[in-house]
């Protein structure tokens, strides 16, 4: 596919409206249907449809293993976080009224925090699952070819010893 430039194109064209459609059903998750989870999926699909169309080692360079972990970690620091705020400020865990002194704000808030929490961490927990199943194949290889290189070497010694 890496070849097709009608399909190169159309994906560049696609993937930022993917990711554009993903920041509405994240941002409207809280008045109508949608929100982190869905949001994060789509996400992903968005790095998923680059890495089949542009190849994997291109779609590792836009988006480094580095960002999968920060992003899952921040998510659920997020997530949690929020729900620690308000318990500092004497509710329960994730009373979105102690967040504001104004609980419409408040509410609107606290869910924004928390599905942006979700959102993020969905996103890259899904493409971290699509780089380990699609990077198996080549990881099999790597190992593959480094014991043959081992095996290569053993045998040298051995020849070198007995010699």
């Amino acid at each position: 596919m890496q070849d097709d430039p009608v399909i190169r194109v159309v994906t560049k064209v696609l993937i930022p409206a993917i990711m554009l459609f993903a920041l509405y059903v994240q941002f409207h998750g809280d008045y109508g249907p949608g929100g982190g989870f869905q949001a994060g999926v789509i996400f992903a699909a968005a790095l998923v449809l680059n890495a089949v169309v542009f190849g994997l080692h291109r779609a590792r360079q836009v988006w480094p293993m580095r960002y999968n972990l920060m992003g899952v970690s921040a998510g659920v620091l997020l997530y949690g976080g929020t729900g620690v705020w308000s318990m500092l400020a004497g509710a329960n865990y994730l009373d979105y009224f102690a967040l504001k002194a104004d609980p419409k704000a408040a509410q609107h808030l606290g869910i924004l925090l928390v599905e942006f929490g979700v959102g993020l961490t969905v996103a890259s927990v899904m493409v971290a699952l699509f780089f380990a199943f699609a990077g198996r194949l080549t990881h099999i290889r790597l190992v593959a070819k480094t014991a043959a290189h081992e095996a290569a070497d053993t045998e040298a010694s051995r020849a070198g010893d007995t010699a």
